[in-house]
């Protein structure tokens, strides 16, 4: 078992992986799985652990809900549309 680091150039970020090689017999040489553990924090060199999904936490924190940030973000949203709406009309 062996520790892996891999970085991807696109995204500028550091993964590790945990590396577990196995022998296949079929194909008659060897193979690896590989675990994703997480990614490297670039200032501090830490492994922050990941899912490898990249999703966030299905529950908000309770009392952080702006009502009235989402209602505005919206309707600038909503006008954007309208506005894109009438200039293809023309």
């Amino acid at each position: 078992m062996a520790i892996i680091k891999q970085h991807d150039k696109r995204s500028d970020i550091t993964y590790v992986y945990e590396s577990h090689s196995y022998w296949d017999p079929e194909k008659k040489m060897t193979r690896a799985k590989r675990k994703l553990i997480g990614k490297v924090d670039p200032d501090t060199g830490e492994i922050v652990p990941t899912d490898g999904r990249n999703k966030k936490s299905k529950t908000p924190a309770s009392g952080d809900t702006d009502y009235k940030k989402m209602y505005e973000k919206l309707l600038k949203k909503y006008e954007a549309q309208e506005t894109l709406i009438k200039s293809l009309e023309k």
